[in-house]
């Protein structure tokens, strides 16, 4: 699609009408998504203001290896909600063999979403334009926006939906400012080309023990290489494995609460019952976003400490083939995963860098890898979000895990009054939402974005 350099008011296609401009930040998934669904109704213009040549790919799929596979099957990862098999269809066509049940390349989904962004712009015409540049700031003007961007060009929209993906990662507090300049600390495991680097027969220690930690180990011992890898976090606790079959449903009464206890209990119930661990998880998955908000702020705060590791490993599974990689990997001891407290990590005087674990000597690896995720807000906001919580149209949500929503996905100002017109979709829904990071659910965010926009 063609850049479009878009200044000032978008100009209306027909005389007398009134075709409302809706301007999207963000070309990832979130912001594909987006546009695609906006498009669906023909008195609206969409404006994509992004730096992707080839939206819909994101860091997430963009920087995917071929190693590396969804969380999710092929069933879940539709981009409409209302024709689960679409995705399986579309490879299908495409000659290539797809259940439901399949765990596809990352890769390769980043290629549907691409696909079916350019089909829905396409069909579009003249009513979209994509501005390929990076937005750097909003402010309302005129009854609606003004997004300009880093080429110095602005762009009027009626409306903007904000999907610009997550936090941005920060560094350990452990790591010294030595470590962090050092070429051996790699902060953003995703950055293109972070990993090339790092040394095949060096020990590597990579911070936390997560999916990006299970990607990342993945890719530092694949094509034959044999790299030391060890994954370190507080708990220690690595993402449990996707059945080859999703079992059967299962539905059980779980009223919300204002605290954790009955939840925890109820499900403990359900399990110790008879349910299968995974039915009963992918369930309460259903629920997730209406137990949190029942939950009182003690309630949430006592779930980010004790809960919160627990959930990730059960609710973010690996998929099997995944699973049986890593399992092979620690079988063989090139991969471990432990608990343990990191205290400092500065250079070594002979190369690579030093790491003190609390209560162990002090060890030597040729690289760290932060693989501990998005940070907290105010500070791991990106710059444009950064600005706006600045300008006071934007505040972090609870607990500083994203930006503050209404209901819909209007931001809500420093002030507390809701933006009317500026609009988030995408993982900083997190806090206010519970579950915001998977396709599944930021589709379903779009899709009820875009139900109260037709209603205005």
């Amino acid at each position: 699609m063609t850049s479009t350099v878009v200044r000032g008011r978008v100009t209306e296609p027909h005389p007398g009408t009134r075709t409302e401009v809706v301007a999207i930040v963000g070309g990832g998934a979130s912001g594909a998504l987006a546009v695609r669904s906006v498009l669906t109704n023909t008195t609206w213009r969409a404006v994509l203001v992004a730096p992707e040549a080839q939206p819909g790919r994101g860091v997430a799929y963009g920087a995917a290896e071929p190693w590396h596979v969804l969380n999710s099957r092929a069933a879940a990862m539709s981009v409409d909600s209302a024709d689960p098999l679409h995705l399986v269809r579309w490879r299908q066509e495409r000659g290539l063999a797809t259940e439901p049940t399949d765990f596809l390349p990352r890769a390769e989904f980043g290629d549907y979403l691409a696909d079916q962004f350019v089909e829905a712009t396409k069909a579009a015409g003249d009513r979209f334009q994509h501005h390929l540049a990076t937005a750097t700031s909003i402010r309302r003007h005129e009854g609606g926006f003004l997004v300009s961007d880093d080429s110095g060009c602005h762009t009027y929209a009626d409306q903007v939906i904000l999907a610009v993906g997550n936090p941005t990662l920060t560094r350990p507090a452990a790591v010294s400012d030595e470590a962090f300049r050092s070429f051996e600390y790699i902060n953003d495991p995703w950055a293109f080309g972070a990993l090339d680097a790092v040394p095949a027969d060096q020990p590597v220690l990579l911070i936390g023990t997560g999916l990006t930690a299970i990607d990342v180990a993945l890719t530092l011992t694949a094509n034959g290489r044999r790299t030391p890898v060890e994954a370190l976090s507080r708990r220690g606790l690595v993402p449990r494995e996707h059945p080859e079959l999703p079992p059967a449903g299962t539905a059980f009464d779980l009223p919300a609460s204002a605290t954790l206890r009955p939840l925890l209990r109820r499900v403990r119930e359900q399990i110790a019952a008879g349910s299968d661990w995974v039915a009963v998880m992918d369930f309460v998955r259903t629920k997730a976003d209406e137990l949190w908000s029942a939950l009182d702020t003690a309630a949430q705060e006592r779930f980010l400490r004790h809960c919160h590791r627990f959930w990730e490993v059960h609710r973010h599974r690996m998929a099997p083939p995944v699973a049986a990689r890593i399992a092979e990997l620690r079988q063989e001891g090139t991969l471990q995963a432990r608990a343990g407290r990191l205290t400092s990590v500065v250079p070594h005087p002979d190369g690579g860098l030093t790491v003190h674990i609390k209560g162990e000597e002090p060890r030597r690896y040729g690289a760290v890898v932060n693989c501990t995720g998005p940070g907290s807000l105010p500070g791991a906001a990106g710059p444009l979000a950064a600005g706006l919580l600045r300008d006071g149209l934007l505040r972090p949500g609870p607990h500083g895990l994203g930006i503050d929503t209404d209901d819909d996905g209007r931001t809500i100002g420093a002030d507390g009054t809701v933006e009317q017109g500026l609009w988030l979709v995408g993982p900083l829904r997190r806090g206010r939402l519970w579950e915001a990071t998977a396709v599944p659910e930021i589709r379903k965010q779009v899709e009820q974005m875009t139900a109260c926009l037709q209603m205005r």
